[in-house]
């Protein structure tokens, strides 16, 4: 899964993220030698710090974004049956009440929303009655009518590896835990220095270079390309909370808060609920940031504001902030600054993409526009190809992307149990949604739970564990706890030292003491 990089590229592009994969994945499907970089894990970051939403942004239509709106919808409905498997539909409940924006105004909203752009998979927009509504019962009293309309949730973190794994397997290199540190223009060519855990460097040559850094894209322009000018980006932290379970049904909430932003309470890994997110000025290394004091007051303020459960800063059992490279655009509210993306090209010899901005939903579109670019000068003739193939695991029904993918994932998963009979009900849900047909390669061979391996931490087996190693490019009990699964959430501090253990043991075993490196 990780072989050496040889010393020629079309492409090499810079950031492990949902962009830097998606532009990875969508060059090696037109056959362009590609090298993908990330200094830490894939998704890391910002793209695993979402508020895990493929959506089209109901409340940017109150900034005029009806472009960025649209283009984002028609998204939704091609992600939706790529990877049916990570992405699922999910009802909103938009209580309503007085001194919130006019019933009129949200309602012509959610009007325009539901035409912006075809929508054959999620339900209609409508009015509901509190009274006679599961959502109105963790509502607190007075509050007797909402709006609901539909969405998209997503594994934001899974996303970015079934990228980078399609990737991979139509050609494309990719190299975690392994930093650009300088790149330069010699002749037709990008050199670019390389650098492993352990100190290790070497160079490769690439006719084109794509920065998709994300937070540090102006800082990789500046430190690491020697590029005069930074781009004009704003970094924005959005915080979220993970919190004990606040109500009992499957829909989520779109909360109006007093200072006119819209806090998400959305159900999260059955036994709990996100809150999210703020939109907060950072300042210093995007790296650096954490959830502030303000912002879980903030955001335990806004859910209290609604819902009959109160939660207070004592009940997060877990928080995460990503930074946001959003485009300056002069907006002096932070909510109000476009999530919209731009592509600049540096032509003055070998080409320099910069990936600026842009938002989780719209990053194949992003991805497609961008190796338009880099294909237009290097002379690939290929042509566009991701909107209609299924990313890794999304082939319930075969290679091509359905609408009867979305609409028979429970029924798919169900019949699993007819060939995994063996295989408990709960893991059985947990293996079908991460993987989706490449459970099939999880499970080859193994006609037991015993077959699994050792259980390292309750519902995580050895062969889980090698299979994400082996595959997944995961290298730490991280890795595996919070971007490849969400276990962490379920586990004892204890259980997850268990498995950090268990797989440096496993690694010695194997290789003698780790030494990371190409």
């Amino acid at each position: 899964m990780v072989p050496r990089p040889s010393a020629d590229y079309d492409l090499v592009v810079v950031g492990g993220g949902i962009n830097g994969a998606g532009i990875a994945r969508d060059a090696a499907g037109r056959g362009l030698s590609t090298l993908l970089c990330e200094r830490d894990d894939l998704g890391a970051h910002t793209s695993s710090a979402s508020t895990k939403l493929i959506h089209g942004g109901l409340r940017y239509l109150e900034h005029f974004e009806f472009g960025m709106v649209r283009k984002a919808l028609r998204e939704r409905e091609v992600l939706l049956r790529a990877a049916p498997h990570l992405i699922r539909p999910l009802r909103f409940v938009l209580p309503h009440g007085p001194g919130q924006r006019p019933a009129w105004m949200i309602w012509a909203g959610l009007f325009l929303y539901d035409r912006l752009a075809p929508r054959q998979l999620l339900e209609p927009s409508a009015l509901l009655d509190l009274q006679h509504h599961p959502a109105g019962a963790a509502l607190r009293p007075g509050t007797r009518r909402a709006f609901s309309y539909a969405d998209g949730w997503v594994d934001d973190a899974r996303l970015v590896v079934v990228n980078a794994l399609d990737a991979a397997e139509r050609g494309a290199h990719v190299r975690t835990r392994t930093e650009c540190v300088q790149v330069r223009r010699i002749g037709a060519h990008w050199v670019a220095l390389l650098r492993a855990p352990d100190g290790a460097q070497w160079e490769v040559r690439a006719r084109a270079l794509v920065n998709a850094a994300g937070p540090w894209s102006g800082r990789f322009l500046t430190q690491v390309a020697a590029q005069p000018k930074a781009p004009a980006l704003r970094l924005i932290r959005g915080s979220h909370l993970v919190v004990p379970r606040l109500f009992d049904h499957a829909d989520a909430y779109l909360l109006q808060n007093a200072d006119g932003r819209v806090v998400f309470a959305i159900p999260y890994e059955g036994r709990y609920t996100l809150l999210g997110t703020t939109d907060v000025e950072h300042e210093g290394d995007p790296g650096s940031a954490r959830v502030s004091p303000a912002e879980v007051d903030y955001l335990c303020r806004a859910a209290n504001a609604y819902l009959r459960t109160a939660v207070t800063p004592a009940d997060v059992v877990w928080s995460y902030t990503g930074v946001r490279p959003l485009l300056d655009d002069a907006a002096g509210n932070p909510s109000a600054i476009t999530r919209d993306y731009r592509l600049e090209l540096d032509g003055a010899g070998p080409p320099l993409l910069s990936v600026l901005g842009g938002k989780l939903t719209t990053y194949r579109k992003l991805a497609e526009e961008a190796v338009d670019i880099i294909a237009g000068r290097l002379s690939n003739t290929h042509g566009r190809w991701t909107a209609q193939a299924c990313l890794p695991g999304g082939d319930l029904l075969g290679p091509s992307p359905s609408n009867e993918a979305v609409r028979g994932f429970p029924e798919w998963v169900r019949d699993l149990g007819g060939r995994y009979p063996w295989l408990p009900t709960a893991l059985r849900q947990r293996y079908a949604s991460a993987y989706g047909t490449r459970i099939h390669a999880l499970l080859a061979g193994r006609r037991d739970l015993a077959a699994l391996g050792p259980e390292i931490a309750p519902g995580l087996f050895a062969a889980e564990v090698e299979y994400l190693v082996r595959e997944e490019w995961a290298c730490s009990a991280e890795d595996i706890l919070w971007r490849r699964t969400k276990l962490g959430l379920h586990l004892t501090l204890a259980q997850a030292e268990e498995l950090a253990h268990w797989m440096t043991c496993q690694e010695e075993a194997a290789h003698g003491p780790l030494h990371p490196g190409p």
